[in-house]
């Protein structure tokens, strides 16, 4: 019986959930757990958490086997999109190596901080809206989504945290190969005045051409009373721009 359910879960691929086990193969839930607890006892898969596993190739010892970061990250939350940081990290847009894997998603997630066969995994959930701008990679036989270079870093303008910072960021819109429209049109579609006042900051400072609106934005931005730190993981203090209301809080580098 053992045998044969490992010859069954090789349909669902590197990893598998046990509600999808039960739909596909109709095995008792009780039954199942005993099955699963028995192949796990022997080698033959590993638990990612509660009822999500790994399979482990035949000949490969337990604990020397580990699939890719971000497919392990794919079977945690659905939908599962490697974003902010990491996504700079995999597109080569900074030399730092976030140590923890970020996932954006539109689900609910119990935890949003994760370790997973010891790396760290942060959860951030938002809205159905900011769902767009994504790419697929193929990893471990599995289809990850990950977000393009451009939306990548118009993610990590609306949250700095989660990128390491607005200097990370500035060095990233310095890249060549990015698509300044197609960052303009990110930024509009994403709505946030937050992420359009450090994106006009930083293009301003390091002469970035990107054809902003600057006229259009004057109406509204009279109407904002508050100025928003250029990176909020950095003390709200520092000198003020008046045209894009932004408290300049960052250690500028050359």
């Amino acid at each position: 019986m053992r045998i044969n359910l490992l010859q069954q879960l090789a349909k669902f691929g590197n990893t598998f959930t046990v509600n999808e086990v039960i739909k596909e193969l109709k095995i008792p839930r009780e039954v199942l757990w005993v099955l699963l607890s028995r192949l796990e006892q022997q080698g033959r898969i590993e638990r990612i958490e509660k009822g999500k596993y790994m399979v482990i190739p035949l000949g490969v010892e337990k604990g020397k086997y580990t699939l890719n970061e971000f497919t392990l990250g794919n079977i945690v939350v659905d939908p599962c999109i490697i974003a902010y940081w990491s996504a700079l990290h995999h597109h080569g847009l900074t030399e730092q190596i976030p140590l923890t894997i970020f996932i954006q998603t539109t689900s609910r997630k119990k935890k949003q901080n994760l370790k997973i066969f010891g790396i760290p995994y942060k959860i951030i959930r938002v809205k159905p809206e900011k769902i767009f701008g994504t790419e697929k990679l193929w990893l471990d036989e599995t289809e990850i989504l990950i977000t393009n270079k451009e939306k990548t870093i118009v993610d990590c303008l609306d949250k700095p945290k989660y990128a390491g910072g607005i200097i990370e960021v500035a060095k990233a819109l310095q890249e060549k190969s990015i698509d300044l429209e197609k960052i303009k049109d990110y930024a509009i579609e994403l709505n946030n005045s937050a992420v359009t006042r450090r994106l006009g900051y930083l293009c301003d400072k390091l002469e970035i051409p990107i054809e902003l609106d600057y006229n259009k934005m004057k109406k509204y931005l009279k109407k904002v009373r508050n100025y928003i730190p250029l990176d909020p993981t950095m003390p709200h203090e520092g000198s003020k721009d008046t045209k894009w209301q932004v408290i300049v809080n960052w250690d500028e580098y050359d």
